[in-house]
C-alpha cells in the first residue's frame, strides 16, 4: 500500500490538427490545449467536470510566439492557462507559466509530483500547445487579401509567469556570430562529435539517417503524427529542392519540424484524491524515477561532443527508480537533431539499432516538434503504454537549449512512494566541471574546432568555433570568404588553419 501522498499521472491527452485535414479549422494555441485537456479529463475515466474544477495547479508551457520579445502576429491570450482552464469548466488556484526549454514538460511533472507528495495541493496538470503551422498558414493567407483571425483573449485572474529566459540560452557574442537557431547550435555540436569520433563528412550523415529513419517508421502509424510518412535512409541523407541543406550537418528530414498544430496534456493527483473522485486504478501510473540537470554554457564545455549533465540525468534517473536499462521497455529520447539522441544514447549504453526504439511518438523531426512541450506528448504516449504493459518501464529523455537542460522520467504502472532526487548536488558537480578560456576578440592564426553553414541566410555563411594557435583559447568567428566557405559546405574543415580577425562586433576567418 502506497503513502496516500503519492502521486500519479491518471489522465493524458494529445491532439494535432494539420492544414489539409477535411475541416480545418485553424485553430489557437488555447484551442489546441483545450482539446487536448478535454481528452485528458475523459481519459481519467470520470466526470469530466468533476475532474476540471479539482484541478487546484496548471503549469503551462510557452508557444513560439510567447517565447521571447517577438509579437504574436495573431494575438495570444494574455493568461494562456486560465483561457484553457476557462472553456472546461476550471478555475485553479494557481496557474504557472514556465520559461522556455525542451526540458520543461518533464521537469514540471517531477515539480507537481514533489509537490504534491509534500502536500501543497491535490491535483494539478500540465499543458502545452504550439498552433505554428496555423500562424504560417495565415500569414500567407493575409498576404492573398484574406482576413487573419485574431486570437486575442483577456481572462482575469492569478498568473505566476516565470519570463521566457530565453537570454539564459544565447548572449550577445554568440547572437552576433549566427548561433540563433537551434539547428546551428547542435550544427556546431555533432560536427564537435564527429570529430572526436574521427569520422568523415559522408559517413557521419549517413549514420545521422540511419539513426531517424526508424524513429519516422513510429510517427507514420501514430494519428497524432504532424508528418505521417515513414522516410528511408537515403531519402534523409539525399539533399534535394525538397530535402534542403538548413544548416550543417542537417538537411531538413534531419531538424525538427516546427510547423505543427499540435497539444498535450497530463493531469496528476495524489493516491487520496484519485481514490476520491473515483479514478480506476488501472489509469494510475508512477514516477519511479526522475532528474532535471543543467549543462555548462556552451563556449566553457570542454568537449562539445559531449554532455556530462545528460549523462548525469540519465544515471540519476535510473538509480531513483531502482531499476537497469535492461528493465526499461519503452524509450523516447528527445530529438530535434541526433546529438541529443546519441547523447543519450551513450549514457544509456544502448545503439540506435535498439530493438526497443528510441521513440513511441515518432520522434520531432517526423511525429513534429511543438516547440517547449513536445516531451509532454512522449509522457502522455509513454503513460498509455505503461497501461497496456503493466509492471513494465517507459524512459523519457527531454532536452532543452543547446543540450544546456536534461530531464528524465521514468514510469510505470507499478506502485511505489514518491522518491527524491539528487540533481542539486549533481548541478554542482557538474558546473565544477574545468571550462574552456575564451578570447572574444581573437586575432592570428588558428584551426577549427568545430563548425556549421547557414544555408538559411541570403548569402551562404560559415560559422566557427576555433582554437587560437597562440595560447588555445576558444572563439567564435564567421566567414563568407569563398574557399573557406566552399571547403565548410562540400569538403572537411575540421582541423583546418584559419586567420582570424576582429571587425566591428564580429570576427571574420578566412583560410590561412
Amino acid at each position: 500500500m502506497v503513502d496516500s501522498r503519492t502521486p500519479v499521472i491518471v489522465g493524458v491527452g494529445q491532439f494535432t490538427e494539420r492544414i489539409d485535414d477535411p475541416g480545418y479549422r485553424g485553430m489557437s494555441a488555447v484551442d489546441l490545449a483545450t482539446e487536448a485537456v478535454r481528452a485528458a479529463l475523459a481519459d481519467t475515466g470520470v466526470d469530466a467536470a468533476a475532474a476540471a474544477q479539482a484541478i487546484e495547479t496548471v503549469y503551462a508551457l510557452r508557444q513560439f510566439e510567447i517565447s521571447g520579445p517577438m509579437p504574436a502576429t495573431l494575438g495570444k491570450s494574455n493568461n494562456y492557462p486560465r483561457s484553457v482552464m476557462g472553456r472546461v469548466g476550471g478555475d485553479p488556484a494557481r496557474v504557472v507559466l514556465e520559461p522556455v526549454g525542451g526540458q520543461g514538460p518533464q521537469k514540471l511533472v517531477t515539480e507537481a509530483g514533489s509537490a504534491i507528495a509534500a502536500g501543497e495541493f491535490d491535483v494539478a496538470m500540465v499543458i502545452g500547445s504550439e498552433p505554428g503551422s496555423t500562424a504560417r498558414y495565415w500569414r500567407r493567407a493575409a498576404e492573398q487579401g484574406q482576413t487573419k483571425p485574431d486570437f486575442t483573449e483577456h481572462v482575469e485572474g492569478q498568473l505566476e509567469d516565470r519570463g521566457h529566459q530565453i537570454h539564459k540560452y544565447f548572449t550577445e557574442y554568440t547572437a552576433s556570430h549566427g548561433l540563433t537557431g537551434a539547428a546551428v547550435q547542435y550544427g556546431l555540436l555533432d560536427n564537435a562529435r564527429r570529430s572526436r569520433l574521427g569520422l568523415g563528412v559522408a559517413e557521419y550523415r549517413r549514420q545521422m539517417a540511419e539513426l531517424f529513419a526508424p524513429l519516422s517508421k513510429v510517427a507514420a502509424k501514430n494519428p497524432f503524427s504532424s508528418s505521417p510518412v515513414e522516410r528511408s535512409v537515403q531519402e534523409i541523407v539525399t539533399v534535394t529542392d525538397d530535402n534542403r541543406m538548413i544548416c550543417d550537418p542537417y538537411p531538413r528530414l534531419l531538424v525538427a519540424r516546427d510547423q505543427v498544430n499540435q497539444g498535450a496534456a497530463a493531469i496528476m493527483m495524489s493516491v487520496a484524491a484519485a481514490r476520491r473522485l473515483g479514478v480506476p486504478e488501472e489509469k494510475w501510473v508512477y514516477l519511479h524515477g526522475h532528474s532535471d540537470l543543467t549543462e555548462q554554457d556552451l563556449l566553457d564545455r570542454v568537449d562539445l561532443g559531449a554532455s556530462p549533465a545528460t549523462v548525469h540525468a540519465v544515471r540519476e534517473a535510473l538509480r531513483v527508480a531502482q531499476i537497469g536499462v535492461d528493465d526499461i521497455a519503452t524509450f523516447d529520447l528527445y530529438s530535434c537533431f541526433p546529438f541529443p539522441v546519441y547523447v543519450a544514447c551513450e549514457a544509456l549504453g544502448i545503439d540506435g539499432d535498439d530493438p526497443r526504439g528510441l521513440t513511441v511518438t515518432g520522434g520531432l523531426p517526423y511525429f513534429g516538434g511543438p516547440g517547449n512541450s513536445y516531451s509532454l506528448h512522449a509522457i502522455a504516449e509513454t503513460v498509455s503504454q505503461m497501461r497496456d504493459q503493466p509492471g513494465r518501464f517507459g524512459f523519457v529523455g527531454a532536452n532543452g537549449g543547446t543540450m544546456s537542460k536534461y530531464s528524465v522520467g521514468i514510469y510505470s504502472t507499478l506502485p511505489v512512494d514518491w522518491r527524491t532526487n539528487d540533481s542539486e548536488n549533481l548541478d554542482a558537480d557538474v558546473a565544477a566541471l574545468p571550462k574552456v578560456p575564451v578570447t572574444e576578440r581573437p586575432d592570428g592564426r588558428a584551426t577549427i574546432e568545430t563548425y556549421s553553414v547557414r544555408y538559411d541566410w541570403p548569402v551562404r555563411t560559415g560559422i566557427i568555433i576555433g582554437r587560437l594557435d597562440s595560447d588555445n583559447s576558444r572563439f567564435l568567428a564567421i566567414s563568407e570568404e569563398e574557399n573557406l566557405v566552399a571547403l565548410m559546405s562540400d569538403g572537411d574543415p575540421l582541423g583546418a588553419a584559419i586567420t582570424v580577425r576582429p571587425a566591428e562586433k564580429i570576427n571574420r576567418a578566412s583560410l590561412a
